[in-house]
């Protein structure tokens, strides 16, 4: 993905800061009957509960954070999870720094 379609995804205050949360899953949100925070991560139905708005609203913030690479998806049953892909952000982070 170019770095223009990358700043794009990080140009939305919500993408931001669902960011922010994935960094310490454990921290922000509370315990999952099914996958482990830390692990397997989020449950989508937490993140939209704690953003306050709607499942279909956030599946597509997720896609553009999919797509861009900053986060990981996991199915566990009919159930979307959601982790911050650590090594992409690190990478996105150098070219950035490399590129200013």
């Amino acid at each position: 993905m170019k770095e223009a379609e990358i700043l794009k995804a990080l140009a939305n205050e919500r993408r931001l800061q669902i960011l922010d949360w994935l960094k310490d899953p454990v921290a922000n949100f509370p315990p999952q009957v099914d996958g482990d925070l830390a692990g397997d991560g989020v449950c989508a139905l937490y993140i939209a509960e704690k953003l306050g708005i709607t499942q279909p609203t956030l599946s597509e913030h997720m896609r553009v954070l999919v797509q861009a690479g900053l986060v990981d998806q996991k199915r566990i049953k009919q159930w979307a999870f959601y982790r911050r892909n650590e090594d992409r952000l690190a990478e996105i982070k150098e070219k950035l720094l490399q590129a200013l």
